[in-house]
């Protein structure tokens, strides 16, 4: 992959942000993108959404918030769309 070519340590991230109460009830948009846990902020697109988020297109900034390193890794993320 580009990734270790390039030497870096990265992933690609598939996501979707599901809600199931309040006004978007239902609705989702989906985010897609390189992920490199070096990096303080991660910037990916919105590539999508239903109801509320129908046609939906923008980018999320997130960041690490928390990560275990144990074998059940666990990340925590905080992000922000627009």
């Amino acid at each position: 992959s580009i990734t270790r070519i390039l030497g870096e340590s990265g992933y690609l991230s598939a996501l979707n942000f599901v809600f199931t109460v309040g006004k978007y009830n239902g609705s989702s948009f989906s985010i897609l993108g390189r992920a490199l846990l070096t990096e303080p902020r991660i910037e990916r697109g919105i590539v999508g959404g239903t109801g509320k988020f129908r046609m939906a297109r923008g980018y999320t900034n997130s960041r690490l918030i928390r990560s275990t390193g144990t074998t059940q890794m666990e990340l925590v993320f905080e992000y922000d769309a627009y």
